[in-house]
Formats: structure tokens, sequence, C-alpha cells
């Protein structure tokens, strides 16, 4: 390991990462024993089954509540599934529309020979695993052939609610230079316990994900990509009720990057912890499994908290985050850890404060393409500051390395981004990541001076919070507002309903298979 910068303890990082590995084991031994009705939704897309029925309720809803209502879940849909195709011949997409139609009920068909149902199932699960095998290598050879940007990946969102005008804007900027575009979701998305089926064309504050809108925008991003000579990386969120389900949409459709985060829906959403992390592990072993690069969304913290009295939860759940992704097999390599620009301006020495915490979580996570937010929460409207904030913002981000750069905008707090906007962000962060490039193999920290203290005294408190978590456990931190400043009960929030414990029959064969085991 190469000596720190910052003069931070490697004995004291490690020591750091075995007690997020505890807290990590401990969530993971409860996860282990529990699915949910978004797990077994997930399981039926990944066995081909999609659409909606007459009342434009999605298939896999139709089917997972009939089977819960009959209270046969525990089985897993998988089991019932294997069982009907066995004893129909049907394909899992009929098995689902005649249940729609009230033509069969699966739950009553005598249940066979475990093996021979689960072979029954064998073409459909690997037609999927092929399916998201052939996007990863198409996105590989993308990369080899034309190429891609220069880390930190320019990050930019669009978000006008219909997709087809996302496309035009989404265009515009991989035109303009930005090598990521995230398309946000309509808001209270995360909190639908369904995913809509199809294209659309009204949202309000971004645009709902669906399948079939992944599936344009990535056709357009690779247009665009062949164009400029520069693959083009599309983002979207798997976050919320629908967790697992946005995750296995994305890798059939070949998306790259996820923002994918329990804690974050915890919090923010006030989705059932419980719920959450049985959903979290399941979306990550898919996206680990699709090469998807994950963002966690620790920079919220930061938005309701002090930034500089509460860095520490920053860069706890950061590790605690990096320990659940493992649990899930996604490599390091695909973990865009999430931290934030978002110290009051009127801080004194607040960017060296921020330098040190920047370059301290690049030290910690060598290799995760760190995800850095921008200024929002003292973003005032004034767009003259606002580019200077921005561009101390970039100045950090090329100086510490950091993965993928969300592009802040001089226009925060006023409205969404115009083309303008974007346009003014890209050429803000190129013409200060050209004239800094080197500056981090450059420019040494002083010996015990503001930022090498400032870092060393994050990392001492975030072990000090982990220390806590891990004697007390991670559902009972939450439920004291550890982080962010909010508190949520561990059998309170959105989607409780929908968490079942696995009875012995219960099959997923994806987990293995993805992991590699």
């Amino acid at each position: 390991m190469k000596e720190s910068k910052l003069g931070l303890d490697f004995k004291k990082i490690e020591y750091a990462k075995s007690i997020a590995k505890n807290i990590s084991n401990d969530v993971q031994t409860f996860v282990d024993n529990y699915s949910t009705v978004a797990v077994e939704r997930t399981l039926c897309r990944l066995m081909g089954i999609d659409g909606v029925d007459s009342n434009d309720v999605p298939l896999p809803n139709v089917l997972v509540d009939f089977i819960k209502d009959k209270g046969m879940l525990g089985h897993g849909v998988l089991y019932l599934l294997g069982n009907a195709i066995l004893s129909t011949s049907l394909t899992p997409q009929q098995i689902a529309e005649k249940t729609s139609n009230n033509e069969l009920d699966i739950t009553t068909i005598p249940l066979g020979e475990e093996e021979k149902a689960h072979k029954a199932l064998e073409p459909y699960v690997n037609a999927s695993i092929e399916r998201i095998k052939n996007n990863r290598k198409r996105r590989e050879n993308y990369i080899a052939t034309i190429g891609e940007g220069a880390k930190p990946y320019l990050y930019v969102i669009v978000a006008t609610g219909n997709i087809y005008e996302d496309v035009v804007q989404a265009q515009a900027a991989a035109r303009q230079g930005a090598d990521i575009i995230a398309v946000i979701r309509t808001t209270g998305q995360s909190l639908l316990d369904y995913v809509p089926f199809g294209a659309t064309t009204e949202g309000f504050g971004g645009t709902f994900a669906t399948q079939e809108n992944f599936r344009i925008m990535r056709t357009a991003l690779d247009e665009v990509g062949e164009e400029v000579g520069r693959y083009i990386r599309l983002c979207n969120y798997c976050s919320g009720l629908c967790m697992p389900e946005i995750a296995v949409m994305g890798a059939l459709e070949g998306l790259d990057v996820m923002l994918n985060d329990a804690l974050y829906g915890i919090l923010f959403r006030d989705i059932n912890m419980q719920r959450t992390l049985v959903d979290q592990y399941f979306s990550r072993v898919i996206n680990g499994f699709a090469g998807v690069i994950i963002n966690t969304g620790e920079d919220n913290y930061l938005t309701t908290a002090d930034a500089f009295e509460q860095a520490h939860t920053v860069l706890a759940s950061d590790l605690i985050n990096e320990q659940l992704a493992f649990a899930a097999g996604l490599p390091s390599s695909q973990m865009g850890l999430g931290h934030a620009f978002e110290m009051n301006p009127e801080l004194e020495n607040g960017f060296l404060y921020e330098l040190a915490q920047a370059q301290m979580t690049r030290e910690i996570f060598p290799e995760a393409p760190l995800k850095y937010m921008p200024p929002t929460k003292f973003m005032t409207g004034n767009v003259f500051r606002g580019q200077i904030q921005n561009a101390l913002f970039n100045a950090i981000s090329i100086w510490t390395n950091q993965g993928l750069q969300l592009l802040g905008m001089m226009t925060e707090a006023i409205h969404t981004p115009f083309m303008s906007d974007r346009y003014l962000a890209i050429e803000n962060a190129k013409y200060v990541f050209n004239n800094m490039k080197n500056i981090g193999e450059e420019v040494e920290y002083k010996k015990d001076g503001i930022i090498q203290k400032r870092a060393q005294t994050v990392l001492d408190d975030a072990i000090n919070l982990l220390e806590k978590i891990d004697h007390e456990s991670l559902f009972d931190a939450l439920e004291k507002g550890i982080f962010g400043d909010v508190k949520r009960p561990k059998n309170g929030g959105k989607g409780l309903a929908g968490v079942f414990e696995k009875d012995s029959h219960y099959y997923n064969p994806f987990i293995k298979l993805m992991k590699g085991e």
C-alpha cells in the first residue's frame, strides 16, 4: 500500500473495514432468511414475464400478488413456476397471462419433485444470463473500439418527464462532452410498488424508469457515442420499492450505472429497512454480474445534517456500503461510493476541509470510482458565485482523482438545467481538469497541517461511530438517527408487508450463478 499523503494510519483503516464487515455480516444473516415481493417480481422478469393485464397492472405483480394472497409465497415464485411448467407445458409468460385471466391457479397444482421443477426453469434461467452477459460484452467491446472519456467521468442529468425529449437533451449533452447521462426518475416513483410499462411522456421532475424507456435511451446513446467516438454511459435509479426489478431491467437493456443504496431509501423515502436491505442484496448481485457501477447516496446526509460536523457519518456509511457490496459479489471497481462538496461557503478554510475529505475518501477506497456530488445546499441562485463554487468543486475532484463527477449547475436553486447550463458546466469542468491535470502528483500536504489533521479526525470519528453501530446493530443505529439526523423505525415505513420468510422449498439459482459460486 502506498504511503498516505494525509498521514493516515492504514492499520486504523483496516480496523475500520473489519468493523464495517461485522456490521455487514449481521445484516446479511437477516437478509439470507428473507425475500420480498420485489425480489419475486424480479425473478418473474428473469423468467421472461413482462407486459400488463387489462387493468395495466404489470404481470409480475399479478403473479406474485396471486401467490401471496394464496399464502404460498414462502415457497418462492420459481418453485411454483417450475412446477406449473412441468404440469402445463406453458411458458412462464403464458402462465402469468392465464393467471391474470383467472384461467389458471398454479397454487393448486400438486407439488412434484423439486429437482424436476428446477430443471424445467433452466432454459429461461440460461436465456436471461446470456442476455445480460451479452450486454456486458457489448459495453466492453464499445469501450475497446471507440474508447471512453477520461476520469473523472463528466456526469449530467436529464429530467424533462418525456423520454423522447430526454433523448434530444441527452444526445446534446454527449456532444458537449458528457460521459454519463443520468435520467432522473419522476418524483415519487421510488414509492410505487410496481414498475410502469412502456414508453412514457409525462413525469414531474423526471421521467418514469421503465424497461422501454431504458431501451430507447440506450439506443440513442449508442448512436451518439458512435458519432462522437466515445462510449456514453447511461445511469438510472434502482432505489425504492422496486430496487431489484429496476436493476434487472437495466441489466437486460444494457445500463451502465445505477443509484443503488438501501440507506438512501430508508432515510429519505421512509422505506422500511428490512424490506429494502433484502431488496438491495439481490439488486447488487444483479448489478455486479452486469458490470454496472453502483452509486451510493451518502452525499444526501449532508443536505439534512451539517457537512463539517457530520463528515464522519458519510465515511462510516461508505465503509458499511462497501462491505454490503462485497457480500453481494460486487467488486471495488464498480462501487461509486458517494460523498459531496457541501460545506457552508462562509466557513473559513472550507476548501481545505473539503480537500482533506475528498483525498481521505480516495485513499481509503483506492480502487473505487468514487461518486462526487457538487454543491447544492448553499447554492443561492447567484449564478456568478455558483460558477465559482462549482469551479472549486471541480478543482478538488481532479486533485484527488475522483471517478464520477456529477457536474454542478450554476443555475442550481433556480430551475431544472437548460442545455446551455449543461454546456457551461461541462466547459467549467474541462477547463479546470485540463489546467490542473497533474496537481495531485505535484502537491504534498503539510505534515500535521489543517488538511492532514482534518482527515485524521474524520477517520477517528468514523471508527468511533462504527464501533457504536457494531455494538448495537445497523437496524438500531438507523432507529436512533445516526445518519443524516433522520430516525426510522425497524417495523415502520413503506413496504414491510412485502417481506416474507423463505421456507425449505425456496429457490433462487441466480444468486449463485451471478456471483460465480
